[in-house]
């Protein structure tokens, strides 16, 4: 393999596992009639599209045949998440399930909670979200005030959540908590994770609309929330650890650059329509393309450390950089080349979404700005 296709995800074996993802989406958008979104692992959630998709064997590709999964590689699933991600596929339900509850419970779960979870994961029947996030402490987690409590058979848990994607149709949300008191010192210390139910007693879940009434984020308050001991994810005062280990997987993927392809290969297909496109424009589609190539090389190289067992959160964190920051500067690029066409219902929506949904392409998942000091310090700099 030379130096040039380990940048890519070419090799026969995965060549026909993305012929099979394609074959698949055409057959199931032909059948069920979805169309493809922008930014559609956050907006699109369809149960029936998750649970079809798991029925096909393209979820839970990482997770082993013995819970349910598939037994396969990092670059496994991020073929299939790129197609998806590419096709504009309604994949919200069992998106964070898939990518980053999978791997901490495989890293860091007890066999029963393996059990439990990562069958109905790997099914694309199970809907989690990820709470970190809370009031005055967004990309700084270490700021995190939500607090657990020992009590007897397990802890208390206090405190509240917010920008919870999906968490008022998910059945639980993983949530990060101080275990001991703050150590100025040590500010990364005294955390851990905790499973917990959204149904549980004690957990409020409030909606965060856009702008277009759309509802995808929330506010989830824990008040005293009981959490036995077998819903402790990982060790306790662990949780740093866990969570900044997660956060590659959340970083790296081809969603922190492929929110907006939809939109782009759907201009693309309109302006080659058009006749009176100039070589400007044909200049524009290719840099636009050349960003999207280069930044999938980058990504695909983050995948392929995963695969081999490292750990690439420094990279990951420069591919969410670049990433987030293409994808928001690629909504006004198509707009100023979509301008003077004309464009079908399809493909205005798609522009309103990708315009409205611009704003959070650099903020979720750590904002670019604190993840260029991680970035900063784990090139030894300060």
């Amino acid at each position: 393999m030379t130096s040039f296709d380990v940048l890519c995800a070419n090799e026969p074996e995965l060549a026909t596992l993305r012929d099979s993802v394609r074959d698949f989406l055409r057959a199931d958008r032909d059948e069920f009639g979805w169309e493809p979104g922008v930014d559609s692992w956050l907006a699109g959630w369809d149960e029936g599209f998750s649970a079809r998709l798991g029925a096909a064997g393209f979820v839970g590709l990482t997770i082993p045949e013995s819970y349910g999964g598939h037994g396969r590689g990092h670059l496994h699933r991020y073929v299939v998440a790129e197609e998806l991600l590419a096709a504009g596929a309604p994949v919200a339900a069992h998106w964070t399930a898939d990518r980053q509850v999978a791997p901490g419970l495989l890293a860091y779960g007890t066999a029963e909670q393996r059990s439990r979870l990562l069958p109905r994961i790997a099914a694309g029947q199970f809907y989690s979200s990820i709470g970190m996030s809370e009031h005055g402490a967004g990309s700084d987690l270490a700021a995190v005030q939500t607090k657990a409590v020992r009590a007897d058979g397990g802890w208390l848990l206090s405190g509240t959540k917010v920008w919870t994607s999906g968490a008022h149709k998910a059945h639980q949300v993983v949530v990060l908590a101080r275990t001991s008191a703050p150590d100025p010192q040590h500010r990364h210390a005294g955390f851990s994770q905790f499973l917990v139910p959204c149904q549980a007693d004690g957990v409020r879940v409030e909606p965060i609309l856009l702008m277009s009434g759309a509802h995808h984020f929330n506010e989830v308050s824990f008040d005293q929330v009981f959490v036995p001991d077998a819903d402790v994810l990982g060790e306790i005062g662990n949780g740093w650890h866990q969570v900044t280990s997660e956060l590659s997987f959340e970083r790296s993927g081809p969603d922190r650059m492929l929110s907006t392809a939809p939109l782009l290969f759907a201009a693309i297909r309109t302006l080659s329509s058009d006749r009176s496109t100039d070589d400007g424009t044909a200049a524009a589609v290719g840099d636009l393309l050349a960003r999207m190539i280069s930044l999938r090389q980058l990504s695909v190289s983050v995948a392929r450390t995963l695969a081999d067992g490292g750990d690439p959160a420094n990279q990951a964190a420069l591919v969410k950089d670049l990433g987030t920051r293409f994808e928001q500067e690629s909504v006004e690029a198509a707009a100023d080349l979509l301008e003077r066409t004309q464009q079908d219902q399809a493909l205005k929506r798609m522009l309103a979404t990708a315009r409205l949904h611009k704003p959070m392409f650099t903020l979720r998942g750590g904002t670019n700005e604190v993840l260029r000091g991680v970035v900063a310090r784990g090139m030894g700099l300060r």
